[in-house]
């Protein structure tokens, strides 16, 4: 089984897009949505619910009134404002942290399980998807990218699936960690701004550090070509191919609106623009398909090898 991450430095670059592109391109692949702080494949894929399992985050804190005697031991020194003067608990402040846990002479203040969003396993019409909801001011999104990654596994397992398509969340940090690690191949968007290269460097900074192989692909070249060319010469210096140049296109709003991907909605707009459009899209999915096969990587270990004996 492959599995191939979308991921992007900063949000809004076509993640979503292009990912929801491919699965209507692939013939046997499970969609993993695990942006779960902003889920947007299933607005766009309208799936059939097929089960939902709690993710349980950071303890939180619970007073006994029964054994509380109000001495405001707890709320003295609980750093993060939790315990309120009322001696309840708020559960957007409370970090988990135990320190009241201790400090109580009454023994009236214990840490219980608290749910922090829910990962989900559907089905659309492409195939089988696993994607989430995080609770609001929850903090353990990557624990949750995990619990998706976990079912998109097991729906690859149920229905035979070969490859894992994800939606990655933007970013570098925990959860952008949770949805890369372990991958065969990352695909790193950039869009020809100041903040997209610097974005695009950290992030391939990121995937170097776990070894992951890395290719980037430029959306909306054309409104700054001279940006674009200087995001080609940091793939060039880094050895980080580039596999596309997409062009600014509305076929990509237009398609999101009809609640379609952009091959779907080229294959009956009629217009050259949307044709274009999905014809780069397709040829990027068949490049990247290519080094996903085994053949590619077998071919890549032999060069490597050839060039150590020079």
């Amino acid at each position: 089984m492959r599995q191939l991450a979308i991921i992007s430095g900063k949000g809004g670059c076509g993640k979503t897009t292009l990912t929801a592109a491919f699965s209507s391109l692939s013939k046997n692949a499970v969609l993993a949505d695990c942006d779960v702080d902003a889920s947007d494949l299933p607005l766009l894929l309208k799936p059939e619910v097929l089960k939902k399992e709690d993710c349980l985050g950071l303890e939180l804190a619970s007073i006994d009134p029964k054994l509380c005697t109000g001495c405001g031991i707890c709320l003295e020194i609980c750093r993060f404002g939790a315990v309120l003067e009322n001696f309840t608990i708020n559960p957007y402040s409370c970090e988990g942290c135990a320190v009241c846990t201790v400090a109580c002479p009454e023994n009236a203040v214990s840490l219980t399980p608290r749910i922090s969003g829910q990962a989900v396993s559907s089905m659309t019409r492409f195939g089988p998807m696993a994607h989430a909801k995080l609770g609001t001011g929850e903090e353990t999104s990557g624990k949750l990218v995990n619990l998706v990654r976990k079912k998109a596994l097991e729906l690859a397992d149920r229905y035979s699936c070969k490859l894992v398509l994800i939606d990655g969340p933007p970013g570098t940090g925990c959860p952008v960690m949770a949805a890369i690690t372990g991958t065969d191949l990352v695909l790193v968007l950039s869009e020809p701004t100041v903040s997209g290269l610097h974005d695009l460097k950290r992030a391939v900074e990121l995937t170097k550090h776990f070894r992951i192989p890395t290719v980037a692909c430029i959306n909306k070249y054309d409104i700054n070509e001279k940006k674009s060319l200087e995001i080609e010469a940091f793939c060039r210096e880094t050895g980080i191919p580039l596999l596309a140049r997409l062009p600014y296109a509305d076929v990509t709003t237009e398609a999101m609106m009809k609640e379609e991907t952009v091959i779907e909605y080229a294959a009956h707009s009629g217009g050259s623009e949307a044709v274009e459009f999905a014809n780069t899209v397709r040829n990027l999915w068949e490049e990247l398909e290519m080094r996903l096969s085994d053949t590619f990587k077998e071919k890549m270990c032999s060069e490597a090898l050839d060039t150590r004996e020079l």
